[in-house]
């Protein structure tokens, strides 16, 4: 019995010392440039909160990677993918937003690497703690022993040339308050965030809806290659951006239908999905997630409507 309690011990000890593997295998898209795809699916704690698309491009100067993941254990394990490709120093890590799925693999960085809109950081600030425990309630163990690292630079709109590489930061929101993209312009490619969904159903926690409509404008027009969508698959074309405009689009409108005509919430989230939308990766949990984050600001708009009717 002693033996087989030490042996027990000694697996244990063994698993809580491997940790979670998140099997992050890098996926070159472009030269110089690599993706770490997630899955699509819900956090769980089988997948240890990896639905998030991460990347990185290897410059002369430096590697710059794109969000840092769900956990520290994800941040250390897309350095050791990084070392497998390269041997060049990590130079910045650009946080695209405050949703933990993007920054809590922080710590594995160096502090002075770190960088994200001013409003990320802020937000990061005030909610870092509260998303840090929530996710130790979704993905479990994946999470030990990570901590909230605010990045230390405030990134501002513009051109960055880095190692031969043109890289154009793009300052927007609509997602959240404040939602960066980038576009690497020597090699075409869009890193988009959580502004651009692909098969995937958008976020909507932080969201306004018509500024991520001119979010998604303002990425359109720019002159990329291939994108990156926050979740989802690659795509060499706008589609990505056009399928998440087109939810949102439909979003919005069946709120504020359902607002005028005095449907409660709960109404709402038994209506039937176009079948275009039933496609898309997680539809049934982030539907009814997206009215209960946005219902009642309609429902506010309609109250403010039928108390100020027009007039002719």
């Amino acid at each position: 019995m002693k033996r087989l309690l030490a042996l027990l011990a000694l697996i244990a000890v063994h698993a809580t010392a491997a940790g979670f593997d998140y099997a992050l295998a890098p996926r070159q898209i472009a030269p110089d440039t690599w993706v770490l795809e997630g899955a699509q699916e819900d956090f769980s704690f089988a997948n240890g909160g990896r639905i998030v698309n991460t990347a990185f491009v290897v410059t002369d100067a430096g590697v710059v990677v794109i969000d840092s993941g769900p956990s520290r254990q994800y941040g250390e394990q897309t350095v050791a993918a990084i070392a497998r490709i390269t041997d060049q120093p990590i130079v910045k890590v650009w946080i695209t937003h405050h949703h933990p799925d993007h920054f809590l693999g922080n710590q594995a960085f160096a502090p002075k690497t770190l960088g994200a809109l001013a409003r990320t950081l802020t937000d990061i600030e005030t909610d870092g703690k509260a998303f840090n425990e929530n996710m130790f309630r979704l993905v479990g163990d994946a999470m030990r022993d990570t901590e909230v690292v605010v990045p230390t630079e405030a990134l501002v709109a513009g051109i960055i040339e880095i190692g031969g590489h043109r890289f154009e930061l793009l300052a927007l929101d609509g997602h959240t308050a404040g939602d960066l993209a980038v576009l690497d312009h020597t090699t075409g490619v869009l890193f988009a965030g959580d502004l651009v969904f692909h098969d995937r159903t958008p976020t909507t926690p932080h969201a306004t809806i018509a500024r991520w409509l001119d979010s998604l404008d303002v990425l359109e027009a720019r002159p990329f290659k291939h994108i990156v969508p926050g979740h989802g698959p690659v795509a060499a074309d706008a589609g990505p951006i056009r399928q998440t405009r087109d939810y949102l689009k439909w979003l919005d409108g069946l709120l504020t239908q359902s607002a005028a005509a005095g449907l409660d919430m709960t109404e709402v989230m038994r209506l039937p999905l176009p079948k275009i939308f039933r496609q898309l990766a997680v539809i049934d949990a982030e539907f009814p997630r997206s009215v209960s984050h946005l219902y009642p600001a309609a429902e506010e708009g309609a109250l403010h409507v039928s108390s100020h009717p027009v007039t002719h």
